[in-house]
């Protein structure tokens, strides 16, 4: 197993968690500038796309076990290295919460109980969706950055362009879905925010790692039948 690659993983993951997270927790809603969740998902994508130019030739910037199963299922992915992809991105992302944690209790009023952007359906959810609603939306949006993932590294895809596609199709699944979820599509993402604020969060999470894998498994599936010829 190439250490490097497993290193790229923790660090993408980090820098993820405190890029797209600490952007719900510090500037969201910061009194007269916030950045609103327009800003939100845009910090999402943004944190995706540098890091893909930035560590994807080491790794392939997964960032997500959802990824790292999908792209497995596909066949572009070695099965004996999901358990240590897997393992490094939780901890990226558990470290990532950690770092946003300390920052933000610096703040006085400060209250885990107020979400810490942990993910959540029912009387969790932003808006109040119930559990159906939350099953599928994370399972059709993590369905759809699976084609897109699949898609923009193809290799008949026009080369240096899957970072770009990839992080706007992150952003765009996140001002579509936050309301729902708070947007997960990245059990590793929900795992580390979770950790911090128990409870409820951790009783959830169940769902926030379930419905993105089945999507990314049913993307490889449907992507092997649209893309079939793919010689990577």
């Amino acid at each position: 197993m190439d250490a490097r690659a497993i290193g790229a993983e923790f660090f993408g993951t980090f820098w993820l968690v405190l890029g797209g997270c600490g952007s719900a927790v510090l500037a969201a809603a910061f009194p007269e500038v916030g950045i609103g969740l327009v800003g939100v998902s845009l910090a999402f994508g943004l944190t995706v796309l540098t890091m893909a130019y930035a560590i994807g030739h080491i790794s392939g910037c997964h960032l997500n076990p959802a990824v790292s199963i999908g792209l497995w299922a596909s066949g572009r992915f070695e099965g004996a290295k999901l358990g240590p992809y897997i393992i490094a991105q939780v901890m990226g992302a558990i470290g990532g919460a950690f770092v946003l944690y300390i920052i933000a209790s610096g703040q006085p009023g400060f209250d885990l109980d107020a979400g810490f952007a942990a993910n959540g359906y029912a009387s969790h959810s932003p808006g109040g969706y119930s559990l159906m609603s939350g099953m599928v939306i994370e399972f059709v949006m993590t369905f759809m950055f699976l084609i897109i993932i699949l898609g923009a590294t193809d290799s008949r895809a026009p080369a240096g362009f899957a970072p770009i596609a990839i992080g706007l199709g992150l952003t765009l699944i996140h001002l579509v879905s936050i309301p729902v979820t708070n947007t997960s599509v990245n059990p590793a993402r929900s795992t580390g925010q979770a950790i911090f604020v128990g409870g409820w969060a951790i009783s959830q999470l169940w769902m926030f790692w379930l419905m993105p894998i089945a999507g990314a498994i049913a993307a490889s599936v449907v992507y092997k039948l649209l893309g079939s010829g793919d010689t990577r």
